[in-house]
């Protein structure tokens, strides 16, 4: 009778304890969930390259401007480039783009005028709720500094 006892007592349990693994997996999960909203604070941008192709859309393009002084021209699809400031060409832009989701917006920036227009510009965008933004260039002219 006692050896029957004594072959219960040892019995193995053949059960994998999960409870460890599931506290790793929420102290993951609970990292992703803050750090991911840091990755997209950030304005994005596509940048082209020095051998970029133009790009072929169906619709024509949103286009801004922004001159060496820091001035900033509109053109909406096949309209003529109006001057804008500001708060305007959020307010323009944003409801463009919001009845027409597939249009791109591009930005066209002075070669000798100060990063802060385009940047501010990129800005404008981003609070317009437009979620993909190009930048414009002119073609590779051969000269390796880009200056004619």
């Amino acid at each position: 009778m006692r050896s029957s006892a004594r072959h219960k007592r040892f019995k193995l349990k053949s059960e994998i304890n999960v409870v460890p693994y599931i506290d790793v997996m929420l102290v993951l999960l609970i990292i992703f969930m803050v750090t991911a909203p840091m990755l997209n604070s950030n304005v994005d941008v596509n940048l082209p390259q020095a051998n970029a192709k133009s790009l072929q859309d169906k619709k024509e393009p949103v286009i801004i401007s922004v001159d060496s002084h820091g001035q900033l021209y509109l053109t909406l699809g096949t309209e003529k480039k109006e001057p804008i400031d500001a708060d305007a060409l959020k307010v323009k832009v944003g409801a463009f783009v919001q009845q027409n989701p597939d249009v791109s917006v591009l930005v066209a920036g002075d070669r000798d005028g100060k990063y802060d227009g385009v940047y501010q510009v990129l800005a404008l965008l981003q609070q317009a709720g437009v979620a993909k933004v190009g930048l414009m260039s002119a073609p590779e002219t051969g000269n390796p500094n880009g200056r004619p």
